[in-house]
């Protein structure tokens, strides 16, 4: 499995956008974890941005969002999840 991506509010959505790049090139799938609205809302720009990076390599990306529950110094704290996975352009899908 592919290493978490953790984002912050303070996270740079295209340095974010690089990873995820990076992750998807190696292993064709990462995950991504944000807790709070900023965090959240860098994180999802991060992946639009990712989508252009990897347009030339001949994919898109599908995101899955999920919630789970994360221990941060003895608080339980609600996290938002993004699994990533590569998305082949539909000429190229079975079906």
């Amino acid at each position: 499995m592919a290493e978490l991506i953790k984002v912050s509010a303070q996270s740079r959505s295209t340095a974010v956008a690089g990873a995820i790049a990076g992750v998807m090139r190696e292993e064709g799938y990462a995950e991504m974890q944000a807790i709070g609205a900023s965090a959240v809302n860098q994180a999802i720009k991060a992946i639009a941005i990712a989508r252009g990076y990897l347009q030339q390599d001949g994919f898109d990306l599908m995101t899955v969002p999920s919630f789970t529950e994360v221990d941060i110094e003895g608080s339980e704290r609600t996290a938002v999840r993004i699994a990533i996975f590569k998305q082949l352009p539909c000429e190229q899908q079975i079906g």
